[in-house]
């Protein structure tokens, strides 16, 4: 995973650049996450160690369907086909998520809880993260009936660990200690 990543950072931050300078950012990801769809897709991924299958064709597959020939995102794409770097397309498209939502000033938040979060729970969660970071707040939920109760809030580099097993832990190291 880690040689995946390391092949994708360079392609990640040129797309960023391309698209940063022609105030595309929404679309380039959008465009993107489309392409990294199909390049997990088995059939799609078959294809690419087949020698049969010219570059070009591999390109056009992973290429929305009305994009120019000749538009930047195309020449993005055929450049990542020419150098075998197809496969990496979704961690591509995660490094450039990344580095959008940093631009952007965008922290991706997951939110785990054993039941679902209202939304005003919700909103005053996002506004006591927002003053907490500094930065507008993206938040994703999901449902882990390991969490017991309470919830835990992955954003990016802090974990914040409010649940009931990550209380419980604690009180079991303290007794421990």
């Amino acid at each position: 995973m880690s040689s995946a990543l390391t092949l994708a950072r360079p392609y990640a931050r040129a797309a960023f650049e391309l698209a940063r300078s022609s105030g595309t950012l929404g679309e380039w990801a959008g465009k993107l996450a489309f392409a990294a769809q199909v390049a997990v897709d088995p059939r799609v991924v078959a294809l690419f160690g087949d020698p049969r299958v010219a570059a070009k064709d591999l390109a056009a597959l992973v290429t929305p369907e009305g994009e120019a020939a000749d538009s930047a995102f195309s020449n993005f794409v055929r450049v990542l086909a020419d150098n075998r770097r197809l496969p990496v397309l979704p961690e591509i498209g995660a490094l450039f998520e990344e580095l959008k939502h940093e631009a952007e000033r965008v922290l991706k938040v997951n939110l785990r809880s054993a039941t679902p979060i209202d939304a005003t729970e919700t909103a005053k969660l996002k506004d006591a993260l927002k003053r907490r970071f500094g930065r507008d707040i993206e938040i994703e939920q999901s449902i882990d009936e390991s969490v017991l109760g309470g919830l835990v809030i992955d954003a990016g580099d802090v974990v914040i660990d409010g649940s009931v097993r990550g209380r419980l832990a604690r009180m079991q190291q303290a007794l421990a200690n």
